[in-house]
């Protein structure tokens, strides 16, 4: 670093003393040369020499320096110093560089010194047909009524092409079909518009929808291609009526039906879609008043219920006209006849009387154990009057006939399970053996009351909470619930907290809950930088007898709050101030780098991620400053009206939610050339005399820090050794570093959680767990002595240290 910044001082004062000389005599010459060159050429093709072109001696071009000068630090074109060749140095991409100019061309300026000579090279830049024509969509849809007229037009997207000339679109093309076709249109703006053209009528009931394939083409050789998929839904008119799927319907009904049965549903089609072809149903107009208060019809099914009572005796045939109707304007209507055909029946259904001992029956009830007894009747006689009795679904119980006829017994056959179901409706059939056959219903409702064989339980286990630091003590920071699928006294839960003995480790100690709610309060602030995380375990147990608990652990992590300040590092004056001098020669050009602002937070994340800010400057067009390396640059070169000395205030503000800020001052001296070689030889003494200082700090340390690693090593074989063998390692967990400077050392051991960040780690990079990069990772035993922890992390902090030393030393200024 300190080779390049000499060798860039002297190129410097090099081009100095050149454009010097040059003011002086007045010699200069230049001369301006043109080429021309295809995009997407590989890397080091030759455009053109330079040298020859403009008549320079090939063999005095490394001695003269013959280099280009002007374009940025992604130069599309460098020369060959040796050979005077210009040639293509990073892949060109004319629409990249020239954004869709027809003409693109990039202006180069070569030097030459001893002497001093500028030549100007414009370097034109052809299209190649490296883009397809796309559209912006790549599905398009339209919608037409079926009783279009032909010729209609309908416009389409335009197609576009990154090209220009004749490689950018030419000509559309559409896939066959015998309803369109396609015009083409050429816009103000040189576009080509597509339009479709009706050419033959359509018909929604036969193709409902078209898809077409519309394709653009450029004029490239050969020509490249885009596509959009065109679909046209054709809209509905009422032209079709409604149709029965059978003209006369004929069904059979048996007597005594149940209210509300479904007889049958009248289905009518239409062949319009929409209103047109939604049908609603009516019955016809001379129908009998009996006919609607037997059959209810449902006007947007069509379906027929039984309304009223259906006596064989009474009638024995009903006819019914429905007339379905469509919704268009005007509707179309068709007539449908409907004959329900009676059937005579055992019409004499049995009955059930049930006479229940209780209704609420114990969980852990005996199988067997009697629920209630069950009667059945029939006023029928003979066959019709036999009658079996059974229950429907299944359930864990069952009836057991009696010594008498038509008596049973509903009894458990199954162990019962409150939580699993907590009631039964259950149903009781009845059936007598006439032909057909009549069937009576009970349903009947018993209750299983709980006895308390279940425990609370927890959602999840173990818990997270996340706490942030600096929290107000006795707030409410957390509420845990656990559930218990036993009802009344047997699920209410208490919680109380499991206490340690009050050990100095023992952070459960600072926590209470609340036994009734589970809400959990801290009865002390934390500290992110003292308290990382830690653990306490809640027990819920319900009021059964006896009482039944279980136990949740819940892992605490501390969260970093933004509640330091950022400190300066540099400038620092004498007085402990942050304010800093520096002094520049007038002559230097724009981008010259005046100081670097340094600084520090002891917050991690975004609260520890730094931007700096100009408060104050004199001149705002001679000083800018980089928001996120604090370095500090001119603008533009200095003219003789310019002030001597500059004041600059840097405000230094750090990510939180609520920013916090330091300020610095910077003096900027403008002086002579001679003047400020003669600071930079005195401030070159200083730094050699501090480097030496730092070096022999860097040397202090190394040794020390080898020292304790060798102590590190052999305490941790002692320990290995003098414990079991069951182990496990813990890695690093992720942690994220923003900002100028911030040391940050987190890393989890047994309960612990710790975070490493070193100096020249990026905003947003984080530790992987698992890597060694900066890191000592040894084997931890699940039960690791804090000791062990304290070796890793002093390891840890002196490894940071060193690293702070060696960027110091390498930093400039």
């Amino acid at each position: 670093m300190e080779a390049r910044g000499q060798r860039h001082g002297w190129e410097l004062w090099w081009i100095f003393l050149c454009f010097s000389l040059l003011a002086c005599f007045g010699q200069q010459v230049s001369a301006q040369i043109r080429y021309s060159v295809l995009e997407e050429v590989k890397e080091g093709s030759v455009v053109g020499n330079c040298a020859k072109d403009l008549g320079l001696d090939i063999s005095t071009l490394v001695d003269r320096r013959f280099r280009i000068v002007s374009g940025s630090n992604d130069a599309l074109f460098q020369v060959n110093p040796n050979n005077g060749i210009l040639y293509v140095d990073k892949h060109i991409d004319r629409e990249e560089v020239c954004d869709g100019n027809s003409a693109c061309l990039i202006n180069l300026k070569i030097v030459v010194e001893n002497p001093l000579e500028v030549h100007y090279v414009e370097v034109e830049i052809t299209d190649v047909n490296d883009h397809s024509p796309s559209f912006q969509d790549k599905d398009f849809y339209l919608e037409a009524a079926e009783n279009a007229v032909t010729g209609t037009r309908f416009e389409l997207q335009t197609a576009r092409d990154l090209d220009v000339g004749i490689n950018s679109v030419r000509h559309y093309q559409l896939s066959k079909n015998v309803h369109f076709d396609l015009e083409i249109k050429d816009s103000v703006y040189g576009d080509k518009t597509p339009f479709l053209i009706l050419q033959k009528p359509m018909d929604r009931e036969i193709t409902e929808i078209h898809r077409l394939l519309l394709t653009a083409v450029d004029g490239g050789s050969p020509p490249k291609s885009g596509t959009l998929n065109i679909t046209v839904f054709v809209l509905d008119i009422n032209d079709n009526r409604p149709i029965c799927n059978s003209d006369t319907l004929t069904i059979t009904l048996r007597e005594n039906a149940i209210i509300d049965t479904v007889v049958t549903i009248i289905n009518a089609s239409d062949a319009d879609s929409g209103l047109n072809g939604e049908v609603e149903y009516t019955y016809g107009r001379n129908m009998k008043p009996k006919i609607h208060e037997i059959f209810l019809l449902d006007r947007a099914t069509g379906e027929i219920r039984v309304k009223g009572l259906i006596d064989f005796e009474e009638n024995e045939i009903y006819s019914l006209i429905i007339r379905a109707s469509d919704k268009g304007t005007p509707p179309t209507n068709t007539d449908c006849q409907l004959i329900i055909k009676v059937e005579d029946v055992n019409d004499n259904k049995p009955e059930i009387q049930v006479t229940s001992l209780s209704n609420v029956v114990s969980e852990d009830a005996k199988i067997g154990t009697v629920i209630s007894l069950i009667s059945v009747s029939d006023k029928d006689s003979g066959i019709n009057g036999k009658v079996v009795c059974s229950l429907s679904g299944n359930v864990p119980f069952e009836l057991k006939p009696s010594v008498q006829d038509n008596m049973y017994s509903l009894v458990t056959k199954e162990r019962l399970d409150r939580e699993l179901l907590s009631e039964y409706n259950i149903k009781i059939t009845a059936t007598d053996l006439g032909n057909p056959s009549l069937s009576a219903y009970k349903t009947m409702f018993v209750q299983v009351s709980d006895v308390n064989d279940n425990i609370p339980e927890f959602s999840s286990n173990p818990l997270e909470l996340y706490l942030t630091e600096n929290n107000s003590p006795g707030a409410s920071v957390f509420s845990v619930s656990a559930s218990d699928k036993d009802i009344n006294e047997n699920a209410a839960i208490n919680y109380h907290i499991i206490r340690g003995g009050g050990t100095q480790n023992d952070m459960a100690s600072v926590m209470n809950i609340n036994s009734e709610t589970g809400v959990i309060h801290a009865l002390r602030s934390f500290d992110f930088e003292t308290v990382k995380t830690f653990q306490f375990q809640v027990v819920a147990t319900d009021s059964g007898t006896p009482s039944l608990s279980s136990n949740v652990t819940i892992n605490v992590f501390i969260l970093d709050q933004n509640d330091n300040v950022p400190v300066i590092l540099y400038p620092v004056s004498a007085n402990g101030s942050a304010e800093g001098v520096e002094e520049i020669p007038r002559n230097v050009n724009a981008g010259h780098l005046v100081t670097k602002i340094r600084a520090y937070d002891a917050d991690i994340g975004y609260n520890g991620w730094l931007l700096f800010s100009l408060q104050e400057v004199s001149d705002h067009s001679l000083f800018g400053l980089d928001r996120y390396t604090g370095q500090i640059r001119t603008l533009r070169s200095f003219t003789e009206t310019d002030e001597a000395q500059h004041k600059l205030l840097i405000l230094v503000k750090d990510n939180g939610n609520i920013s916090l800020s330091a300020t610095a001052t910077i003096i900027v001296k403008v002086v002579e050339p001679k003047e400020a070689f003669a600071a930079s030889d005195v401030k070159n003494a200083i730094k050699e005399e501090e480097e030496n200082n730092v070096t022999f700090y860097l040397i202090i340390t190394l040794g020390s820090v080898s020292v304790l690693f060798v102590i590190s090593i052999i305490v941790l074989i002692v320990m290995q050794c003098s414990k079991s063998t069951d182990y496990s390692s813990k890695y690093l967990q992720d942690a994220n570093y923003d900002g100028t400077l911030c040391h940050s050392i987190q890393y989890r051991s047994g309960d612990k959680r710790y975070m490493l960040v070193g100096p020249r780690m990026s905003i947003g990079s984080t530790i992987v767990p698992g890597s060694n990069g900066n890191t000592l990772v040894i084997p931890d035993r699940r039960r690791r002595d804090s000791g062990e922890v304290r070796i890793i992390f002093h390891f840890h902090v002196f490894v940071n240290i060193l690293e702070d030393l060696i960027c110091f030393k390498s930093s400039p200024g």
